[in-house]
Protein backbone atom coordinates (compact mmCIF):
# COMPACT_ATOMS: atom_id res chain seq x y z
CA UNK A 1 0.00 0.00 0.00
CA UNK A 2 1.43 3.62 -1.04
CA UNK A 3 1.09 5.55 2.18
CA UNK A 4 1.32 9.10 0.35
CA UNK A 5 1.39 11.50 3.91
CA UNK A 6 4.30 9.27 5.27
CA UNK A 7 6.25 9.07 1.75
CA UNK A 8 5.26 12.83 1.30
CA UNK A 9 6.65 13.92 5.04
CA UNK A 10 10.18 11.63 3.87
CA UNK A 11 10.20 13.33 0.86
CA UNK A 12 10.00 16.73 2.23
CA UNK A 13 12.84 15.55 4.89
CA UNK A 14 15.08 14.60 2.23
CA UNK A 15 14.37 17.70 0.44
CA UNK A 16 15.26 20.15 3.65
CA UNK A 17 18.25 18.48 3.94
CA UNK A 18 19.71 18.72 0.77
CA UNK A 19 18.51 22.47 0.84
CA UNK A 20 20.39 22.94 3.64
CA UNK A 21 23.89 21.54 3.36
CA UNK A 22 23.84 23.09 -0.06
CA UNK A 23 23.03 26.72 2.03
CA UNK A 24 25.64 25.54 4.22
CA UNK A 25 28.30 24.97 1.51
CA UNK A 26 27.90 28.22 -0.42
CA UNK A 27 27.79 30.32 2.66
CA UNK A 28 31.13 28.41 3.62
CA UNK A 29 32.73 29.60 0.24
CA UNK A 30 33.50 25.85 -0.61
CA UNK A 31 32.10 25.65 -4.28
CA UNK A 32 33.53 28.97 -4.72
CA UNK A 33 37.19 27.50 -3.94
CA UNK A 34 36.61 24.40 -6.45
CA UNK A 35 35.35 26.86 -9.40
CA UNK A 36 38.57 29.04 -8.88
CA UNK A 37 40.30 30.64 -11.65
CA UNK A 38 37.20 29.78 -13.84
CA UNK A 39 34.99 32.88 -15.37
CA UNK A 40 31.80 33.58 -12.44
CA UNK A 41 29.17 34.94 -14.64
CA UNK A 42 27.79 38.41 -13.15
CA UNK A 43 25.55 38.87 -10.92
CA UNK A 44 26.70 35.63 -9.18
CA UNK A 45 30.37 37.06 -9.13
CA UNK A 46 29.50 39.78 -6.59
CA UNK A 47 27.71 38.17 -4.75
CA UNK A 48 27.97 37.09 -0.89
CA UNK A 49 28.39 33.49 -0.22
CA UNK A 50 25.30 33.54 2.03
CA UNK A 51 23.74 35.28 -0.69
CA UNK A 52 24.67 32.56 -3.13
CA UNK A 53 23.64 30.05 -0.50
CA UNK A 54 20.13 31.38 -0.13
CA UNK A 55 19.57 31.41 -3.86
CA UNK A 56 20.51 27.80 -4.59
CA UNK A 57 18.72 26.58 -1.56
CA UNK A 58 15.66 28.17 -2.66
CA UNK A 59 16.75 26.60 -6.05
CA UNK A 60 16.49 23.33 -4.56
CA UNK A 61 13.74 23.29 -2.62
CA UNK A 62 11.11 25.09 -5.56
CA UNK A 63 12.85 22.90 -8.41
CA UNK A 64 13.56 19.61 -7.09
CA UNK A 65 10.47 19.69 -5.03
CA UNK A 66 8.30 19.73 -8.26
CA UNK A 67 9.94 17.42 -10.27
CA UNK A 68 10.13 15.26 -6.76
CA UNK A 69 6.13 15.56 -6.51
CA UNK A 70 5.59 14.42 -10.31
CA UNK A 71 8.14 11.64 -9.75
CA UNK A 72 5.78 10.71 -6.72
CA UNK A 73 2.94 10.69 -8.75
CA UNK A 74 4.29 8.98 -11.56
CA UNK A 75 5.61 5.91 -8.87
CA UNK A 76 1.88 5.53 -7.86
CA UNK A 77 0.53 5.50 -11.02
CA UNK A 78 3.14 2.67 -12.11
CA UNK A 79 2.86 1.04 -8.56
CA UNK A 80 6.53 1.37 -7.61
CA UNK A 81 7.26 1.92 -3.86
CA UNK A 82 8.20 5.86 -4.40
CA UNK A 83 10.31 7.36 -1.46
CA UNK A 84 10.56 3.53 0.00
CA UNK A 85 9.14 0.41 -0.11
CA UNK A 86 7.02 -0.28 2.98
CA UNK A 87 7.54 -2.71 5.37
CA UNK A 88 10.81 -3.29 4.02
CA UNK A 89 12.90 -2.57 6.97
CA UNK A 90 16.50 -0.91 7.71
CA UNK A 91 18.25 -3.82 5.96
CA UNK A 92 16.74 -2.60 2.64
CA UNK A 93 16.71 0.92 2.94
CA UNK A 94 20.34 1.39 4.51
CA UNK A 95 22.25 -1.70 4.91
CA UNK A 96 22.04 -2.96 1.27
CA UNK A 97 22.49 0.26 -0.54
CA UNK A 98 25.59 0.63 1.69
CA UNK A 99 27.04 -2.50 0.59
CA UNK A 100 26.09 -1.73 -3.01
CA UNK A 101 27.31 2.44 -2.51
CA UNK A 102 31.04 0.84 -1.22
CA UNK A 103 31.11 -1.69 -4.51
CA UNK A 104 30.44 0.60 -6.81
CA UNK A 105 32.64 2.96 -5.51
CA UNK A 106 35.32 0.09 -5.98
CA UNK A 107 34.49 -0.10 -9.39
CA UNK A 108 34.71 3.60 -9.91
CA UNK A 109 38.45 3.58 -8.88
CA UNK A 110 39.25 0.92 -10.65
CA UNK A 111 37.55 2.27 -13.73
CA UNK A 112 39.09 5.09 -13.30
CA UNK A 113 42.90 3.65 -12.90
CA UNK A 114 42.13 1.50 -16.05
CA UNK A 115 41.06 4.63 -18.25
CA UNK A 116 44.00 6.61 -17.05
CA UNK A 117 46.29 3.90 -18.06
CA UNK A 118 44.40 4.08 -21.66
CA UNK A 119 45.67 7.02 -21.87
CA UNK A 120 48.89 9.30 -21.65
CA UNK A 121 46.95 12.88 -21.43
CA UNK A 122 44.51 11.74 -18.47
CA UNK A 123 45.12 11.49 -15.03
CA UNK A 124 41.79 10.47 -14.23
CA UNK A 125 39.62 12.59 -12.30
CA UNK A 126 40.05 14.73 -9.64
CA UNK A 127 38.29 14.75 -6.56
CA UNK A 128 36.74 17.94 -4.61
CA UNK A 129 38.65 18.61 -1.00
CA UNK A 130 37.44 18.10 2.41
CA UNK A 131 35.12 19.12 3.56
CA UNK A 132 33.00 20.30 0.11
CA UNK A 133 33.99 16.41 -0.80
CA UNK A 134 31.09 15.25 2.04
CA UNK A 135 28.77 17.64 1.78
CA UNK A 136 28.60 17.11 -2.79
CA UNK A 137 27.96 12.95 -1.91
CA UNK A 138 25.19 14.31 0.71
CA UNK A 139 23.64 16.95 -1.97
CA UNK A 140 24.79 15.17 -5.18
CA UNK A 141 23.00 11.83 -3.62
CA UNK A 142 19.98 13.27 -2.48
CA UNK A 143 19.53 16.08 -5.10
CA UNK A 144 20.57 13.89 -8.30
CA UNK A 145 18.16 11.12 -7.06
CA UNK A 146 15.38 13.06 -7.38
CA UNK A 147 15.64 14.10 -10.73
CA UNK A 148 16.91 11.17 -12.35
CA UNK A 149 15.73 8.09 -10.53
CA UNK A 150 12.18 10.01 -9.20
CA UNK A 151 11.28 12.37 -12.04
CA UNK A 152 13.47 10.99 -15.54
CA UNK A 153 12.98 7.86 -14.77
CA UNK A 154 9.64 7.95 -13.50
CA UNK A 155 8.63 10.14 -16.41
CA UNK A 156 9.56 8.32 -19.10
CA UNK A 157 8.22 4.72 -17.22
CA UNK A 158 5.55 6.37 -17.46
CA UNK A 159 5.53 7.44 -21.22
CA UNK A 160 6.36 4.43 -22.33
CA UNK A 161 4.02 2.61 -19.86
CA UNK A 162 1.58 4.39 -21.42
CA UNK A 163 2.78 4.18 -25.20
CA UNK A 164 3.13 0.12 -24.72
CA UNK A 165 0.38 -0.78 -22.45
CA UNK A 166 -1.35 -2.64 -25.07
CA UNK A 167 1.15 -5.17 -24.92
CA UNK A 168 1.67 -5.04 -21.04
CA UNK A 169 5.11 -4.36 -21.87
CA UNK A 170 5.71 -2.48 -17.53
CA UNK A 171 8.72 -4.12 -17.57
CA UNK A 172 10.10 -3.08 -20.37
CA UNK A 173 9.02 0.55 -19.35
CA UNK A 174 11.24 0.65 -16.35
CA UNK A 175 14.09 -1.21 -18.09
CA UNK A 176 13.98 1.34 -21.17
CA UNK A 177 13.61 4.57 -18.84
CA UNK A 178 16.25 3.15 -15.94
CA UNK A 179 18.46 3.26 -19.02
CA UNK A 180 17.48 6.98 -20.53
CA UNK A 181 17.62 8.45 -17.33
CA UNK A 182 21.24 7.02 -16.65
CA UNK A 183 22.36 8.28 -19.81
CA UNK A 184 21.08 11.37 -18.32
CA UNK A 185 22.76 11.23 -15.16
CA UNK A 186 25.89 10.46 -17.12
CA UNK A 187 25.75 13.53 -19.47
CA UNK A 188 24.52 15.82 -16.17
CA UNK A 189 28.43 15.32 -15.26
CA UNK A 190 29.88 17.12 -17.79
CA UNK A 191 29.58 20.32 -17.03
CA UNK A 192 31.67 19.29 -13.88
CA UNK A 193 33.87 17.36 -15.97
CA UNK A 194 34.81 20.48 -18.26
CA UNK A 195 35.20 22.93 -14.84
CA UNK A 196 37.54 19.97 -13.74
CA UNK A 197 39.44 19.46 -17.19
CA UNK A 198 39.89 22.88 -17.72
CA UNK A 199 37.67 23.33 -21.14
CA UNK A 200 34.67 25.19 -22.19
CA UNK A 201 32.82 23.38 -23.96
CA UNK A 202 31.92 19.34 -24.16
CA UNK A 203 34.03 19.11 -28.14
CA UNK A 204 36.85 19.90 -25.86
CA UNK A 205 37.14 16.89 -23.87
CA UNK A 206 38.91 13.97 -25.04
CA UNK A 207 37.15 10.77 -26.36
CA UNK A 208 38.25 9.02 -23.18
CA UNK A 209 37.45 11.33 -20.58
CA UNK A 210 33.53 11.22 -22.46
CA UNK A 211 33.77 7.50 -22.50
CA UNK A 212 34.60 7.32 -18.91
CA UNK A 213 31.96 10.12 -17.78
CA UNK A 214 29.12 7.77 -19.21
CA UNK A 215 30.27 4.22 -18.61
CA UNK A 216 31.21 4.65 -15.06
CA UNK A 217 28.38 7.18 -14.44
CA UNK A 218 26.02 4.45 -16.43
CA UNK A 219 26.85 1.68 -14.07
CA UNK A 220 26.05 3.87 -10.72
CA UNK A 221 22.47 4.99 -12.70
CA UNK A 222 21.58 1.53 -13.88
CA UNK A 223 22.10 -0.19 -10.52
CA UNK A 224 20.64 3.01 -8.86
CA UNK A 225 17.75 2.80 -10.99
CA UNK A 226 16.99 -0.77 -10.19
CA UNK A 227 17.03 -0.69 -6.72
CA UNK A 228 14.91 2.57 -6.90
CA UNK A 229 12.24 0.07 -8.59
CA UNK A 230 12.75 -2.16 -5.77
CA UNK A 231 12.83 -0.65 -2.57
CA UNK A 232 12.49 3.22 -3.86
CA UNK A 233 14.60 6.27 -3.40
CA UNK A 234 15.78 6.20 -0.25
CA UNK A 235 17.77 2.95 -1.19
CA UNK A 236 18.93 4.95 -4.50
CA UNK A 237 20.19 7.99 -2.34
CA UNK A 238 22.23 5.68 -0.08
CA UNK A 239 23.79 3.86 -3.40
CA UNK A 240 24.48 7.28 -4.21
CA UNK A 241 25.93 8.54 -1.20
CA UNK A 242 28.01 5.96 0.15
CA UNK A 243 29.51 5.54 -3.94
CA UNK A 244 30.31 9.06 -3.70
CA UNK A 245 31.84 8.42 -0.13
CA UNK A 246 34.02 5.68 -1.12
CA UNK A 247 35.19 7.47 -4.40
CA UNK A 248 36.04 11.14 -3.03
CA UNK A 249 36.26 10.85 0.10
CA UNK A 250 37.61 7.20 1.34
CA UNK A 251 39.79 6.87 -1.87
CA UNK A 252 41.25 10.22 -1.90
CA UNK A 253 42.38 10.32 1.93
CA UNK A 254 44.40 6.62 1.02
CA UNK A 255 45.79 7.50 -1.85
CA UNK A 256 46.47 10.89 -1.53
CA UNK A 257 45.15 12.57 -4.42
Amino acid sequence: MFHRRRQLTLFGGLLATNALLVFAAFALGLPQQFMAGQEIPEPFASMSGWLLGLANAGIVLVLYGLLGLAGVWFARTLSLPGIYREGAGWRHWVVVPMAIGVALGVVLIVGDGLFARASEDWAGFPHPEFPLSIIASATAGIGEEIIFRLFVMGLWAFLLNLALRRWKARRFALWASNVIASLAFGAAHLPATMIAVGVSTPAELPSIVIAEVFLLNGIVGIVAGQRYVKEGLIAAVGIHFWTDVVWHILWPAVHGG
